[in-house]
């Protein structure tokens, strides 16, 4: 039970478990990665031996050749859970060996040293058992290196279960969500796009509000549902989308606005026998009305 007592001790124990730490966690992520790799070595080493003795494979190919059928292990890695169980039968393998170590050697029960292998390798370490705390042991040195080992490997054994099962239990609650969603999230996405064309446009948005707003255009029951406020500045692309304004009435507005418009040029225009237009051939309309008014 060794414990940092000078001040210097313990501002070393702080710095090195930083360091030291990171690394444990590394060793750890890369332990489970060659679990991965091995697995995926194995199941493409067994995939092409069944297809050399089905004779799909020339038996002269060398394995990892360019003419094997897969040349690297990236389409051979297994599923999660296949993984999971393959950890989990191993952790309580190698759980049940070293209790029956413990029991052998340190004189508990086996229920004991199970309980002590868990709290072990997964670093909760109450501290209630503790191994090699005898002053002699018989054959010492080699009960403390296969303590060592157990330790060593069950700490990354069940470090890379909880990875795993991490992994599981994200899949697991993002199926429950899909599977129990609320009613109330649709309501709740259509208000916060009605709220989100509100706002004013920033940069790289264009396209998110006009596909929005594309989407959306059938749900409004009137044209004045989902304007923007006056004061802010959109593009004529967007005007058109969102609000639902065709180019044909923009061209109107502004034939009005180069005629000084409103005037009487409408009735002017039926007295004359020239229809209403609009666009380019409207402007030229409305002029030959104000020539034949004032001559």
């Amino acid at each position: 039970m060794t414990t940092p007592a000078t001040v210097a001790g313990k501002v070393f124990l702080i710095i090195y478990g930083l360091f030291g730490c990171a690394g444990t966690i590394l060793f750890f992520n890369l332990f489970l990665e060659r679990i991965i790799s091995l697995l995926a070595f194995i199941m493409k080493a067994c995939h092409e031996r069944q297809l050399r003795r089905s004779g799909l494979l020339p038996t002269n190919v060398r394995k990892g050749s360019a003419i094997s059928e897969v040349d690297s292990l990236a389409g051979w890695k297994p599923s999660v859970y296949h993984v999971m169980l393959i950890l989990g039968i191993f952790a309580i393998t190698l759980s049940c060996c070293a209790s029956a170590m413990y029991t052998a050697v340190e004189g508990w029960n086996y229920i004991d040293s199970l309980y002590y292998c868990f709290v072990t390798f997964s670093t909760i370490g109450f501290g209630d058992l503790v191994s090699s705390q005898n002053a002699v042991y018989q054959n010492q040195g080699l009960y403390r290196f296969g303590n060592f080992m157990f330790i060593l490997m069950g700490v990354s054994c069940i470090y890379s279960l909880f990875n795993v099962i991490s992994i599981v239990i994200k899949q697991v609650l993002n199926w429950l969500l899909k599977k129990f969603g609320c009613r109330c999230c649709s309501k709740c996405h259509k208000s916060s796009a009605r709220l989100g064309r509100r706002n004013a446009i920033t940069p790289g948005s264009r396209f998110r509000r006009h596909n929005i707003s594309v989407e959306t255009d059938g749900q409004y029951d009137s044209d004045t549902e989902g304007r923007r406020l006056s004061g802010e500045m959109i593009s004529m692309k967007e005007l058109t989308a969102s609000n639902k304004v065709s180019l044909a009435i923009l061209q109107k507005q502004l034939s009005e606005m180069a005629n000084g418009y409103p005037r009487n040029v409408s009735m002017n225009s039926k007295q004359n026998g020239f229809s209403a237009g609009i666009g380019a051939l409207a402007i030229m309309n409305n002029r030959l009305v104000e020539t034949s008014d004032s001559r």
